[in-house]
Formats: structure tokens, sequence, C-alpha cells
């Protein structure tokens, strides 16, 4: 059986099917927003070891432009969704009506946007999860920043204590005439969530 950083096939295909619910949400969601069609590839979804997360989103001095929240209820963790800076700075330019390019820094005005967005992809994710397996979980008040990849996610370890050793990832990847913005989402679960959340889709915890 084919597994993804130790996870088997079904179960990474249980959630493709949650991340293909909460990113369809996430995309309405977007368009009403902008006022324009915004298209999406199909999310990837798949675990890797916690150290890998630094790796895959450019390095520990990689700045990106993170949204940051607690989990808390059925499933606890720490929930994030990171854009790369010149993700981020695509972003601005396609919420402002600019030019790609335009935007070279964050300002307030910006950093607003990255953060409403971050808002709308992660309420998304979180409400298909709840939605597909009845789970009941709360967030906390979204925090943004934008720093270094290393800075962020140390900061989110030390603060919420335990981690399972698999993280979940969901890449996407969205489209807009002729441009297109990569972000991450991260679900770092609590040791024990990973089981809770397999038992409530309806597919054992152990192959």
């Amino acid at each position: 059986m084919t597994e993804h950083g130790g996870i088997p096939e079904f179960q990474i295909d249980a959630l493709q099917e949650v991340s293909n619910i909460g990113l369809g949400n996430a995309v309405t969601a977007l368009a009403e927003l902008l006022n324009k069609k915004v298209d999406i590839s199909v999310p990837k979804a798949y675990f890797i070891e916690l150290e890998r997360v630094f790796s895959l989103v450019g390095g520990l001095e990689e700045a990106v432009a993170c949204v940051n929240l607690i989990l808390e209820g059925d499933i606890s963790g720490t929930v994030m969704f990171i854009f790369t800076d010149k993700s981020a700075f695509k972003l601005v330019d396609m919420l402002t009506g600019q030019e790609t390019g335009t935007t070279v820094e964050l300002d307030a005005m910006g950093a607003s946007a990255v953060q409403e967005i971050g808002n709308i992809l992660t309420g998304s994710f979180i409400n298909a999860i709840g939605g597909m397996t009845g789970l009941v979980m709360q967030t906390t008040v979204p925090m943004y920043a934008f720093d270094m990849m290393g800075a962020i996610l140390s900061a989110s370890i030390v603060a919420s204590g335990h981690y399972d050793d698999k993280v979940l990832v969901i890449e996407t990847l969205f489209f807009q005439e002729n441009d297109h913005i990569k972000g991450h989402f991260f679900l770092l679960p609590e040791t024990g969530a990973l089981n809770k959340l397999f038992e409530a889709i309806g597919i054992p915890a152990e192959c």
C-alpha cells in the first residue's frame, strides 16, 4: 500500500476530499471579496515530518506572511496558512487591482488584506473538516505575522505544547488571468489528534 510520510494512501484520499471541499468554499468567498473569478488547482494533501516544514516553504530565513491560530475542542493543534513574501505581494496586487510587481513591501493596508485572505482560507478548511466529520472545533482569534519562517514556526511550537510527529500540508495554487499564487495550509496536530480525525472520517487510524 502506498504511503505518504508513513500515512496510508486511503487516509490521504480522505483528507484530499476534505481539502477539495474546503478550498471550494474558499474560492467562492475569495471571488465574492475580489469581485473577480478565481481559479484554483486541485489541492495536494500530504503529511511530512515537522522539521521538513521549514524547507518546504523555503528555509529558516525565508520571509513569510502567516495567519496563525490555535485549534481547540475535539481536535487540538495549531493551524497556519503561509504565503512567501513574493506570493503575499502578488496577493495584495490582485486584491487592489494593481499590476503584478507593484507591491514590494507590506504596509498596514496590505498586511490587513493578506490577513483577511488567510482568515478566509483557514476558516474554510476548518469548517470543511467539521462539516465532514461532525467534530466540534473552536479557533482562537487569528494572529498575523510577517517574519522569518524559522521564527514563526518556533514561536508556534513553543506556545502550543506537544505535537504529533506528522504535519498535515495542503498545498494550494490560485490562478487569476495569467498569474498564480501559492499558499500552504499546515495543521500541526497535538498528540493523538490525528487518530481522532481519521476515526471521525470513518477510516481506521492504523492500516
